[in-house]
């Protein structure tokens, strides 16, 4: 990533100012390590541009045994995560916590190189966990790792990357009609009226969920979460799955996103964002479980991007 691009993407608020600082840092301090497009020792060619792997972890509950998962987080989270674990009422809500910050971790410490318990995790100011990379950078190279993590109804997404921005979701469709009104009331006037056009029941609900986990997942990859009005952007889907165009916040502008619409297993959506930025991967890893190994993952196209409407 060359300075104007890491210019361009924190006035989109892409990049924090502190991840911003520290990149620009960075290039400055080697200005001639780039993420793509490696030299080719004894010639003047280069090497067909380097394209960054996009992977994500699916995992339930159930992979975790829920004492295995209470001793990972005593060695591994630290002590503002022990705390909000600690917090909670219902032993359910702890448990889903406790696996998905030890799949965090654990993610974190395959990707990286650096140890589950030695990670630092930072928000921002509006709530996004970003990982803090040591002053040398990651033991297993690049100066950023961005990772994105969802979890709902005993199952856990978490999308990772290297130089780019992502943000993933996942829901339930059995939830029933809990809270799905209030959901479509944030929606677009055209996705309103998308959805009512769907017969009430499992396809209406389908619908609903297709769209809020695109929602969900575009504005965590800004960074902004529920601080970005759901109506202030909209989605026109495809009627089976896939995004057929989309309208950017007027803040933001025509910036070339990423989206993937997926099923993990039946009953469960799930959507990811991704900008669209130079040496992206076309192919997204799949993996399944708690990664105690490294299984061949699943491959998946992902869409070329959608630019703005």
């Amino acid at each position: 990533m060359d300075e104007r691009e890491i210019i361009t993407r924190f006035k989109a608020g892409l990049l924090e100012r502190e991840q911003a600082v520290w990149l620009l840092a960075e290039r400055r301090r080697t200005p001639g390590r780039g993420p793509v497009a490696v030299a080719v020792s004894g010639g003047a060619d280069t090497a067909p541009e380097r394209t960054e792997p996009i992977k994500l972890w699916f995992c339930s509950n159930d992979e975790l045994d829920p004492g295995l998962a209470v001793t990972l987080a005593g060695h591994w989270l630290d002590a503002q995560e022990q705390e909000i674990a600690d917090r909670f009422l219902f032993e359910r809500d702890r448990r889903q916590y406790l696996v998905a910050h030890a799949l965090v971790r654990r993610v974190l410490a395959l990707e990286s190189g650096l140890p589950e318990a030695e990670a630092v995790i930072w928000r921002s100011e509006r709530g996004r966990p970003f990982l803090r990379p040591p002053t040398a950078g990651l033991p297993r190279g690049g100066a950023e790792l961005d990772f994105n993590l969802s979890h709902a109804g005993g199952h856990n997404l978490l999308g990772v990357v290297r130089s780019h921005r992502i943000g993933v979701d996942v829901e339930r469709v059995d939830r029933g009609e809990q809270g799905l009104d209030a959901i479509i009331e944030t929606f677009a006037r055209d996705e309103r009226d998308w959805v009512a056009q769907a017969a009430p029941g499992r396809t209406r609900d389908c619908r609903t969920l297709r769209l809020w986990t695109l929602k969900e997942a575009y504005s965590k990859a800004r960074g902004l979460g529920l601080g970005l009005p759901f109506d202030s952007f909209s989605f026109t889907l495809d009627e089976e799955r896939g995004v057929l165009g989309f309208r950017p916040p007027e803040s933001e502008g025509a910036l070339p996103w990423r989206f993937l619409e997926l099923e993990p297993e039946p009953g469960v959506l799930a959507a990811v964002a991704l900008l669209a930025g130079t040496g992206v991967s076309s192919v997204l890893q799949l993996h399944r479980g708690f990664p105690w190994s490294r299984e061949a993952p699943e491959l998946l196209a992902l869409p070329v991007p959608v630019a703005g409407l």
